[in-house]
């Protein structure tokens, strides 16, 4: 069998797994398994120096993946502007799977997404900064150290070890002059250390539980996973607020904060916020508004002695 004939079963494979997985309710493992595929799907669709494909079918697997996209975003948030249904998904099953021969019209009216929209987790600023042409990014780092998760995917407590801290932060709120006004708001959490590069898994809270006045409410503990005695020196854990911009179709970073290892200590803390792009080297930082808004957090630290 063709190399390219492999690729192609093994692309119908983890189709059938992904909807397998939403068909049975295991929702986060559907969305990795469609997020996953999508990825692998744009980046064949627009590669130019492979000869497998047409420029044809290249553009029928970037609407595979358009409509992929549309379903995980569908099963993140209940409330998604991007309505997507199973039964629609599947569909595309016969057209994956036959996608080297399959030459009728594509059911839905989709386009290709460009590569860089389906994002790991703090590279979207990137794409912001292309969307509105503003200054070259302020030092942004992403990694591949850790895999993306999809929303929502908050990971449990490590287990307690001798002597060691582990901390969890609880996120309580977050105040914008327009909080009212985004959509499927969330934040992602990760600890970097000087130069910018992932120490932990980075994790996203599902999206906000209410809109008050000039705040968004999450409510939710994040478990930084690794004992505090063990971030490296000059670490700190970033928070960025994140929304969906249905005009462009893509989430987008909105600000950032950040808390340094001198700040955790128990109780209450509330940080500044500062304007994207995300600065993970702490080098240009431009507060968001001078209004007193902020990030509000409480800490509490677990020692086993």
């Amino acid at each position: 069998m063709s190399d390219v004939k492999k690729t192609v079963q093994k692309w119908h494979a983890s189709f059938r797994k992904g909807t397998d997985f939403d068909s049975w309710g295991q929702l986060v493992e559907a969305i990795d398994e469609y997020q996953i595929l999508a990825r692998q799907l744009q980046k064949e669709g627009q590669s130019t120096n492979s000869s497998d494909f047409t420029e044809e079918q290249k553009k029928t697997l970037g609407k595979i993946a358009t409509c992929l996209e549309m379903r995980s975003a569908s099963l993140q948030c209940a409330q998604s502007k991007e309505e997507f249904k199973l039964e629609d998904l599947k569909k595309l099953e016969n057209i994956i799977k036959n996608i080297l021969t399959y030459n009728k019209e594509f059911p839905f009216d989709v386009q290709p997404v460009p590569l860089r929209k389906i994002l790991a987790p703090g590279e979207e600023e990137n794409l912001e900064l292309e969307e509105e042409e503003e200054d070259a990014a302020a030092g942004a780092v992403s990694t591949e150290a850790f895999p993306p998760r999809a929303p929502g995917t908050l990971l449990p407590r490590l287990p307690s070890e001798p002597g060691m801290t582990l901390l969890t932060i609880k996120i309580e709120k977050i105040g914008l002059k327009d909080a009212g006004q985004c959509i499927d708001p969330y934040l992602t959490i990760s600890v970097k250390d000087m130069n910018g590069v992932d120490v932990n898994p980075v994790q996203d809270t599902p999206v906000a539980s209410r809109k008050e006045d000039t705040y968004i409410h999450f409510g939710v503990d994040v478990e930084i996973q690794r004992h505090v005695e063990k971030l490296p020196k000059g670490a700190a854990i970033f928070f960025e607020f994140k929304h969906y911009k249905p005009k462009k179709r893509f989430t987008s970073t909105k600000c950032f904060a950040f808390m340094e290892m001198d700040e955790i200590k128990p109780g209450p803390i509330v940080i500044e916020l500062y304007k994207k792009p995300t600065d993970f080297k702490r080098k240009k930082l431009q507060l968001l508004t001078k209004k007193p808004l902020y990030l509000h957090l409480h800490q509490t630290l677990h020692k086993d002695s």
